[in-house]
């Protein structure tokens, strides 16, 4: 017999599989363009079909803290154990955990709200404009 090859991504036919209506599809975009910060909670999902970045096998559905920015891949604080292990992880392999998620929910609402303010400031401004004229 064959030694079995113990290649980085050995062992996960089931852990980096897609269903079915998943496949070849990129992540959502409300995932990738959450700014994370200092502090958050994530949790590590990897995705299989981006390779870069992507974290062991190890550290699939672990939750991390984000400790920095290294480019486009967040620094990512993970217990393993005893030990603390640093990640860099990019944006398509993280989650944000509840209370990120909230935060971001209400800063997004906050920012419809004071577009909605200044698009009637500007409306009110050239009706007074229009009807001077």
């Amino acid at each position: 017999m064959v030694k079995a090859p113990k290649g980085y991504r050995h062992r996960t036919r089931k852990i980096l599989r897609k269903r079915v209506r998943e496949r070849g599809g990129v992540p959502s975009l409300s995932y990738l363009l959450i700014d994370y910060r200092d502090g958050d909670r994530v949790h590590i999902v990897i995705d299989p079909a981006i390779q870069k970045s992507m974290p062991h096998r190890r550290y699939h559905g672990r939750t991390g803290i984000i400790v920095g920015k290294r480019g486009k891949s967040y620094e990512v604080k993970v217990h393993l154990g005893d030990k603390e292990k640093t990640l860099y992880v990019r944006p398509e392999h993280l989650r944000p955990a509840p209370e990120v998620w909230e935060r971001v929910v209400s800063e997004t609402r906050s920012l419809i709200e004071s577009i909605k303010s200044r698009i009637r400031e500007a409306n009110s401004v050239i009706l007074k404009a229009l009807s001077t004229a």
